[in-house]
């Protein structure tokens, strides 16, 4: 059974840091995308940032040039750095992994961004 497990949320200061990882346990076949999604209160999941097997990426333009997103395919983890912290950053922050035949979720982290 495939769990994911995150860690590295937390409370920060506006314009602080913070580095997520999630890492899946169990055995994973043909992993094609691993992202990171986030929820704030009365809104919708979105997108924050994924990265595909080749190394390519994807960015919510809310968050470009602030967080990264890297993966370590041997671990079957994926990292997000989160650099320059706003207060609209604040959610839960969800890793995804999406393989071949089936598509995986974190129980989620929370991260507040408030002085």
């Amino acid at each position: 059974q495939v769990q994911l497990v995150e860690s590295g949320g937390g409370l920060v200061q506006p314009g602080g840091s913070l580095r997520l990882s999630c890492a899946a346990s169990g055995s994973i076949f043909s992993i094609t995308v691993m992202g990171w999604y986030r929820q704030a209160p009365g809104k919708q999941r979105e997108l924050v940032a994924a990265i595909i097997t080749g190394g390519s990426t994807n960015y919510a333009d809310s968050v470009k040039g602030r967080f990264t997103i890297s993966r370590d395919n041997a671990k079957n983890t994926v990292y997000l750095q989160m650099n320059n912290l706003k207060p609209e950053d604040t959610a839960v922050y969800y890793c995804n992994i999406k393989a071949t035949f089936s598509t995986y979720w974190g129980q989620g982290t929370q991260v507040t961004v408030s002085s």
